[in-house]
């Protein structure tokens, strides 16, 4: 009990007299840190990593490895910096022909790095390999399309004039890979659907699933002008061409029914007068023959539908 008494009365000290033992505790466990600090240790420590190589002329299809473990001895001070974080220059490794290197084994690595780390000897390098996946860059021209254009249109609409793209081509760069896959064209995804109005934007080129590929330029001006389309009958001459001079043809109808596709507004004043409905006769020996006349005299922009077959016999 008296033990305990002389402890109690020693720990029992005013608050001046608190902050001198902390004080001192606090010193000797920096002397003790930095004298630790003075002495070799071995340890594994993961360095930021680079390679040098000609980049314009080569280009990484896959992530490059940014960091290499290594088993290091060296004074608790270089340690203790490195594994901080202080003063960490990556460490680089040169590749000359760098396409032609697929891995690095890790035995081969100590010879590449030793000299870059001042103060540390380099025991083995902790990752076995190091795989690497570099290509030559190459370029190629290509040109730019849209496939199927009726699919982002709305229903009932179509086109009244030509899709333009300006430019037209383009030049895409990227890994030897992958431009050799390419075909000779790039082709263009709107991201508008139920498109019902004259269309004029700028449409990226590569999609980001193409992020190893630049192309120059990046995006393109796609322009195209739409109507809504209505379908139309009426009735339109039958006329027959190349007729035998012994032949006289027996034709059950003068006139075809005819359904048309054309532009709303020109529905009301088209002219049906135009249009003939024509058979042509050319090599027929006579008999019987069923034949679909060919529409002639249609404008530009307007679709048949629908016209019905003729039976002429003579």
């Amino acid at each position: 009990m008296r033990l305990l008494n002389s402890i109690f009365r020693l720990l029992h000290v005013n608050k001046k007299n608190w902050k001198a033992v902390v004080l001192c505790i606090l010193a000797a466990t920096i002397f003790w840190f930095l004298n630790s600090l003075n002495e070799n240790y071995t340890s594994n420590v993961s360095f930021p990593l680079t390679f040098d190589y000609n980049a314009e002329q080569y280009i990484p299809v896959e992530p490059l490895p940014e960091r290499l473990n290594i088993n290091v001895t060296g004074m608790g001070w270089d340690l203790f910096r490195r594994s901080a974080g202080f003063k960490m220059p990556p460490l680089v490794i040169p590749l000359e022909r760098p396409s032609t290197v697929k891995k690095l084994v890790g035995t081969t690595i100590p010879a590449l790095i030793s000299g870059q780390l001042e103060g540390l000897h380099v025991n083995f390098v902790v990752n076995d390999t190091i795989y690497l996946n570099i290509e030559e860059r190459q370029e190629r021209r290509v040109f730019v399309a849209i496939d199927s254009i009726e699919q982002y249109l709305r229903p009932g609409y179509g086109l009244t004039s030509e899709v333009t793209i300006t430019p037209d081509t383009l030049l895409v760069e990227g890994p030897q890979s992958l431009i050799a896959e390419m075909t000779e064209s790039v082709r263009l995804n709107l991201d508008q659907r139920n498109i019902d109005d004259d269309f004029e934007e700028e449409i990226d080129v590569l999609s980001s699933a193409d992020n190893l590929l630049t192309a120059t330029p990046s995006t393109v001006l796609v322009s195209f002008s739409v109507e809504e389309f209505v379908e139309v009958t009426d009735s339109v001459r039958l006329v027959l061409v190349n007729i035998p001079e012994s032949a006289q043809p027996n034709l059950q109808v003068d006139k075809l029914p005819v359904t048309l596709r054309i532009r709303q507004s020109q529905a009301t004043a088209f002219g049906w007068d135009s249009v003939r409905a024509v058979v042509d006769l050319k090599g027929f020996k006579g008999g019987n023959l069923r034949a679909e006349p060919k529409l002639e005299g249609l404008p530009q922009g307007v679709e048949l539908v629908e016209i019905d077959s003729v039976r002429i016999t003579y």
